[in-house]
């Protein structure tokens, strides 16, 4: 019996032309897989990313090791507040402070009002020596903590026009400078995590109509960032 090469090889040299087609298949599906996460990134959550690449690390053999950018980890308000809060309330049980320092938690962090009348002389920012007995109480505990420290200066509405201090604005920012400057260079807080703000009368905490609450919002605050 005879057989012809031809027709036992032409079924195989067909099916080769056809080969291209499962390259391209698959080329098309990674390129919609590429397609599928740059857009799921673009506006990343670093939650979503973390869990994502876990996932592909899994898939493509990488042991669900998570490659790129690593989830932020916020600092931490660590046990070191309680401390904080026990030393504050131990300073405002004090009659002398009891009306002149308070504490306030809430979404930035943990926030410690003081009064201007503990802090500096009426109308002016230099901190006189009640001032830096308070402060150096808080630096013993704030100093030690991880997180960002913004001290922020603020006033009353009334207006001043001095030669030191044409406006509120001046008078705020030289405050809460003189605060941080001296919780720095005196108490020895980082000044990589000390930043400083005037508010001068637009953040009050208590209505301006009466002395009772003009003297609330003459104060500096110091914030521990979240």
């Amino acid at each position: 019996m005879r057989y012809s090469l031809q027709e036992n090889f032409l079924p195989d040299e067909e099916a080769d032309k056809d080969r291209y087609l499962i390259t391209y298949a698959d080329l098309i599906t990674l390129l919609l897989g590429l397609f599928i996460i740059l857009y799921a990134i673009s506006n990343i959550d670093l939650n979503k990313y973390s869990k994502m690449m876990f996932a592909l690390g899994n898939t493509f053999g990488d042991g669900g090791k998570v490659i790129g950018i690593k989830p932020i980890k916020e600092p931490v308000i660590s046990t070191k507040i309680d401390d904080l809060r026990k030393n504050l309330l131990r300073l405002i049980d004090n009659k002398e402070f009891k009306n002149s320092v308070s504490l306030e938690e809430n979404e930035r962090g943990f926030t410690i009002h003081i009064m201007e009348n503990i802090l500096f002389p009426p109308g002016n920012a230099e901190l006189n020596a009640t001032s830096k007995l308070v402060l150096k109480q808080l630096a013993n505990i704030v100093r030690k903590l991880p997180n960002d420290i913004r001290i922020e200066g603020h006033t009353d509405d009334v207006p001043i026009h001095t030669k030191e201090y044409p406006s509120n604005w001046h008078l705020s920012v030289d405050r809460a400078l003189n605060t941080a400057y001296y919780l720095i260079q005196n108490e020895g807080l980082d000044p990589e995590k000390v930043s400083i703000v005037g508010y001068s009368e637009y953040k009050p905490i208590a209505d301006n109509s009466s002395p009772e609450g003009r003297a609330k919002n003459r104060r500096v605050d110091i914030v521990i960032i979240k």
